[in-house]
């Protein structure tokens, strides 16, 4: 039985819609092997379909249908540390594990750019499937049909504090909120900031990251459906994050934090307390690097 090993995921990035995401060190875990039928559990208390609407068995028959290899069935145990429908990559986590898992049963037919390309047709987007894959901070542009794009690992020890509401967001919800048309001006601003973010975090410049963060084409429509997140951005930059954003869809929100801010996680989750948000869950994370592994 192959174990797989899956990061989280913090897609967006603020002002990067669709296009930049980062791995982090918290894991979702699936065993997988061949078998004459369908057979899923889940090892933890969390719900998961156990039939072929299973994401990652949906994803893994695809390996199998693109190679032209039967499949009777599969064995999968999944373990769900990543909160679903919270915008940390709980759904690319699943496509994921289908997907390396399957490859890598049949002998890795498979390249790397391939599997990304695979994971973006099934996802609609590359901005958490990318860094789930390969790990550190990924920028990405899906024409439709393949993924152009570029890893960089990032050697920083930069905090990544994810403050994780207990209520759900579905992305179907949180896109449909968008608008169908946004100004040049609120482009170029994007862009600009799009682009300032990677060059700060890769360079050092975290001074630079709040205003990077800045963003005009989803944040200002989706944080009205997240109760509370204007006071929990505010409480984040009281108590001197670099940044705080939206993580991809929502509703949770990630604050950058330096590495001297010792105590960051803990006085956030004190003011949080205080502001009648006990239900709130603060997680002190960091990137990880490698992507999904074997085990």
């Amino acid at each position: 039985m192959i174990k797989i090993q899956i990061p989280a995921t913090s897609a967006n990035l603020g002002a990067g819609f669709d296009a930049l995401g980062l791995a982090l060190n918290y894991y979702n875990y699936v065993n997988i092997e061949e078998s004459d039928r369908i057979q899923i559990t889940s090892l933890d208390t969390i719900e998961i379909p156990t039939d072929d609407t299973n994401l990652v068995f949906e994803s893994a028959k695809k390996v199998y249908d693109i190679c032209g290899k039967k499949l009777n069935g599969l064995k999968i145990e999944q373990v769900n540390n990543i909160p679903m429908a919270r915008g940390l990559g709980s759904s690319s986590a699943c496509i994921v594990a289908g997907l390396i898992g399957a490859n890598t049963l049949l002998g890795s037919p498979l390249s790397p750019d391939e599997l990304v390309d695979l994971a973006a047709l099934i996802e609609g987007h590359p901005d958490n499937i990318a860094p789930a894959l390969l790990g550190g901070i990924v920028t990405a542009v899906f024409d439709g049909q393949k993924v152009h794009w570029v890893k960089q690992e990032v050697f920083t020890t930069l905090k990544f504090v994810a403050i994780i509401p207990s209520f759900e967001l579905k992305t179907e919800k949180a896109r449909g909120c968008l608008p169908k048309e946004i100004s040049h001006k609120d482009a170029v601003f994007n862009l600009s900031r799009a682009a300032l973010f990677s060059a700060s975090l890769l360079t050092g410049k975290f001074e630079n990251l709040k205003t990077a963060v800045g963003d005009k084409l989803h944040q200002p429509y989706r944080l009205p459906l997240i109760p509370n997140a204007d006071k929990v951005f505010d409480l984040a930059y009281t108590l001197d994050a670099y940044a705080v954003y939206m993580s991809g869809a929502g509703p949770t929100i990630m604050a950058i934090v330096d590495h001297d801010n010792s105590y960051f996680a803990g006085k956030m989750r004190f003011a949080l307390d205080s502001h009648g948000l006990s239900d709130w869950i603060v997680t002190e994370l960091e990137i990880d690097n490698k992507g999904t592994v074997i085990l």
